[in-house]
């Protein structure tokens, strides 16, 4: 992915419920998914969202650049209908149109790239929603990576248009900012 990953030394980091919730809650982050669908799970990591998206989608692929945050994972027990792929987001091996649907959270400042946001076009399907969560450049980055590794909201919205990815709401929040986008029919 980007410049920056998550050390899987502090893996255990990722299971705070009441941090991560506090950032993107369950319900926003599911709600805009489609029920019993394939979805992407990007930079899933130790699978903290994984499980609560599998809970909801039909298969849900798990992927991580990173195979330690994986066998993290599998310690922490992998649900049946989740499948974990290590790769990049600009290269997944994935057919197209294959997922109705990506989350990813937290980590875009970590995948961003013309060509990732390309190849999230291509795996989700004509209608499909990329639903994405992350820390913002305008924040002050008392959590999180250094504010010079994020991107603002603004920004954001520059980098969907330009993947011509229909954007249906980008809230700005004091350290994070929360994107629905949609796949052109």
């Amino acid at each position: 992915m980007g410049f920056h990953t998550y050390d899987p030394e502090n893996a255990d980091r990722l299971e705070d419920a009441a941090f991560r919730y506090r950032h993107c809650s369950v319900e926003e982050l599911l709600g805009p998914l489609p029920v019993g669908e394939t979805v992407v799970d990007l930079g899933s990591g130790t699978g903290f969202y994984t499980d609560d998206v599998a809970r909801r989608a039909g298969r849900v692929y798990a992927v991580d650049v990173q195979e330690a945050m994986h066998d993290t994972y599998r310690e922490k027990g992998v649900p049946e209908n989740v499948d974990l792929v290590t790769a990049d987001a600009a290269d997944l091996p994935l057919p197209d149109g294959e997922a109705a649907a990506v989350v990813s959270t937290m980590t875009y400042h970590e995948f961003y790239g013309a060509a990732a946001l390309f190849e999230l076009r291509r795996v989700v399907g004509p209608g499909g929603r990329l639903v994405v969560a992350d820390w913002s450049a305008r924040g002050a980055g008392e959590f999180g990576p250094p504010t010079d590794e994020r991107y603002g909201p603004d920004e954001v919205r520059g980098h969907f248009d330009a993947a011509d990815l229909t954007v249906e709401r980008l809230d700005d929040r004091p350290e994070t900012w929360f994107l629905v986008a949609r796949v052109p029919e």
